[in-house]
């Protein structure tokens, strides 16, 4: 599961622009990167701006993490991936995920119930259409329905199995990633503690309910990483990010296995009385130095070395809550100059 003693390095380039993004993109693979990742939310596609960075690159692993599976059919999805690759040369990474419940059911209209078992459903839907010229896919499931046969224009061989993999919180989906992913994208709240203690486990039992070994699957995760000359600035934006996930309930279990499952009672509340000082004055010092890598560039490129020998590759992603555009950019800029493999 975890290949070498140092991770490789990654960093998600969430910007206020697609211009931005690729700019962003290409510095990394200038730094030495090993891979840069994207998101989505509702203003913007992951699908589209892996597009931009893969024409502003040449070189670096590129990654959705994570792109919206509830979002799209898995016949679209499969066909966005292959232009995706195709389009890098063979550089991409298809990360999925469902978000949460709510998200699932208010945002997209579908069933929020059982997330785990519609992304088992999903992933192998999505690899049975990229081998459509082996084999017809005829689907009745609980979440989706698919039968399509090809129709005769898709070389036998010529496409590269994309590697899938899952995002995860909760052991459950966690194990969801083991029985059918190539690996798992962990959530930016993931902190050694909890990666060795609950997610390990849970991808183990994953890949051993479906008979695979779990060597072979690759263990990735974001961390939190907030950079700036000024150590207190980086502090202070960490922690007004904990905060903002702290008011999801879905990501309580983290919290708790923490030790910070009161702090995060007091975020939730803060949050329902629209309390935003408040939320973020509820996140403790040992929280930011727990749930993130905060602090001058130094500090943070120190701080990266927790996670040695505990995951395959570490995703470096910026706070962005109540954070000017600006900001974003000079913390990104930061990370890029100092935090890069080897320095």
């Amino acid at each position: 599961m975890v290949s070498s003693t140092v991770p490789r390095r990654g960093i998600c380039v969430f910007a206020a622009s697609i211009e931005a993004m690729a700019a962003a993109a290409a510095d990394a693979e200038r730094a030495g990167f090993d891979s840069v990742w994207t998101s989505e939310l509702y203003n913007r596609s992951a699908t589209i701006t892996v597009a931009a960075l893969a024409l502003a690159t040449s070189q670096i692993t590129l990654g959705t993490g994570i792109l919206y599976g509830v979002g799209r059919s898995p016949l679209m999805l499969a066909a966005e991936a292959r232009d995706l690759d195709e389009l890098s040369h063979g550089r991409f990474i298809l990360g999925i995920g469902n978000g949460t419940r709510r998200m699932i059911s208010d945002w997209h209209g579908l069933d929020g119930e059982s997330p785990a078992g519609r992304i088992e459903e999903l992933v192998p839907l999505v690899r049975d259409v990229w081998n459509l010229d082996a084999a017809p896919v005829k689907h009745d499931g609980r979440f989706y329905h698919l039968h399509i046969s090809s129709l005769g224009d898709l070389a036998a061989g010529s496409q590269r199995q994309i590697p899938i993999y899952t995002a995860a919180v909760n052991p459950r989906m966690i194990e969801s990633a083991g029985r059918v992913a190539d690996g798992l994208l962990g959530h930016t709240l993931f902190n050694p503690a909890y990666i060795e203690e609950v997610v390990r486990p849970a991808l183990a039992k994953g890949a051993e309910h479906a008979e695979r070994d779990p060597q072979d699957l690759r263990l990735a995760t974001y961390t939190l990483a907030a950079c700036s000359a000024d150590e207190e600035q980086a502090r202070r934006e960490a922690a007004a990010m904990i905060a903002f996930y702290g008011s999801v309930k879905s990501y309580g279990a983290i919290f708790e296995h923490s030790g910070f499952g009161a702090e995060a009672q007091q975020i939730r509340e803060a949050f329902a009385a629209r309390d935003l000082k408040g939320m973020v004055g509820a996140v403790s010092d040992a929280m930011v130095d727990e749930l993130s890598v905060a602090g001058t560039p130094a500090q943070v490129a120190e701080k990266l070395r927790r996670f040695d020998g505990i995951v395959d590759e570490v995703v470096m992603t910026v706070p962005s809550f109540q954070i000017s555009p600006e900001r974003v950019a000079e913390n990104l800029a930061l990370i890029t100059a100092h935090c890069a493999p080897g320095s």
